[in-house]
């Protein structure tokens, strides 16, 4: 369509609004009418479409609040035959026409010959009002698509093989990834024209933005499939591999296992959280496994070899040194985590002294420890209240 053709078409009139319209009448305005002259309601009919395409071009201008002030711009200094290039509107109205005695020009107006920019005209300004971006069009890379997956601690020294749940990943059957109820079809964004990007300007310059009607689809669902509402994508299982040596909350991505892409774009990225469930013996410091070993007295007290079990095999052998304190922490290499092909962190064992229950003490026992206790007579808390009290 031609700059010409622009200028000459009065958008209010074709919505049936007045010049003053607030927002909300000019969108009442057009919905009616876009529903009553809608292609699927009048087939066959060339008249009803054509006015159609005028009621949503005019929409596309006046819903605009930038683009709507430009217009009116553009359509008053026409009114009055005034340009920049004249201060003192040297085309307002003369006794046997518009300009200076003579007939009046459009094209001096616009700017000249094929209403082309030139100096004082308004080919520039229709130009920035008017003009679309075909990027829309263009190949569109997949989303990325994030999901969750649980496995089991012991699973994290070994890796495994988990089922993904991935939404929106495959093309739903029932509307063949089309979006719209079998039997309807998405319509062209009125707004954009199918672009998916609309233009205003703004400083001399032309911007360009995603359609906020369509969200930059291009076009608009008004029946929405009922099996995957509107998306044209539905959920599907995908095995993805673990590997050893994984922790609790860590992303893994894996490229090129997201949404599909759209006009020949690339898909997107696949991104999976890793919950690691927790073991009821065993704990992880990075790389380390840990556990808590209790210990008797007489074992932290003399010194013992003691079992350990390990998560991925039979117990294990640990020498527990005589004099052993409640808290102290034994390490043993390489009983750890994988390091992603680095070796493996260590095992690091936690002693705990217990201290048997009065109800669990034997006459013989509980005997042995008062004869333990005169015989070896201390006091641990001496060392304690010498700080407190001052002395070295």
């Amino acid at each position: 369509m031609s700059v010409r053709d622009m200028v000459e078409k009065d958008y209010y009139a074709a919505l049936g609004v007045p010049k003053d319209a607030s927002a909300t009448d000019i969108k009442k305005a057009y919905r009616r009418l876009a529903l009553e002259l809608h292609p699927d309601k009048n087939p066959d009919d060339p008249k009803a479409e054509a006015r159609f395409k005028e009621v949503s071009e005019a929409y596309d201008v006046l819903s605009d609040e930038s683009r709507r002030r430009e217009y009116d711009e553009a359509r008053a200094l026409f009114a009055a035959g005034g340009t920049a290039g004249h201060p003192t509107g040297g085309y307002g109205y003369q006794p046997g026409g518009y300009g200076a005695g003579g007939a009046f020009n459009l094209d001096d107006l616009l700017g000249g010959a094929g209403a082309g920019p030139g100096p004082g005209g308004l080919g520039g300004l229709f130009d920035n009002l008017f003009q679309r971006s075909p990027s829309g069009r263009g190949p569109r890379r997949g989303s990325d698509i994030a999901a969750e997956v649980t496995i089991p601690f012991e699973k994290t020294l070994t890796g495994l093989e988990a089922t993904v749940r991935l939404p929106g990943a495959a093309t739903c059957v029932t509307c063949v990834g089309s979006g719209a109820r079998p039997g309807t079809t998405p319509r062209t964004c009125t707004t954009c024209r199918g672009l998916g990007v609309v233009s205003r300007s703004q400083g001399g310059f032309a911007l360009s933005e995603p359609c906020r009607d369509c969200i930059g689809k291009g076009t608009i669902i008004e029946s929405p499939c009922p099996s995957c509402l509107g998306t044209g994508r539905r959920e599907r299982e995908q095995r993805i591999r673990i590997p050893p040596g994984v922790a609790d909350g860590q992303r893994l991505r894996v490229r090129g296992r997201g949404s599909p892409g759209e006009r020949g774009g690339q898909s997107g990225d696949l991104e999976v959280t890793v919950h690691v469930l927790a073991h009821p013996v065993f704990g992880r410091e990075g790389h380390n496994l840990t556990i808590i070993l209790p210990v008797t007295f007489t074992e932290a007290a003399l010194g013992a070899s003691v079992k350990v079990p390990t998560i991925d095999g039979a117990p294990l052998t640990v020498k527990v040194p005589s004099g052993t304190s409640s808290g102290q922490r034994l390490r043993v290499r390489d009983r750890g985590v994988p390091r992603g092909g680095h070796g493996h962190g260590d095992l690091i064992v936690t002693i705990e002294v217990t201290v048997p229950r009065p109800a669990d003490l034997s006459p013989k026992a509980r005997t042995a420890l008062q004869e333990f206790a005169h015989a070896h007579p201390e006091d641990p808390r001496t060392s304690l209240m010498a700080q407190m009290e001052g002395r070295p």
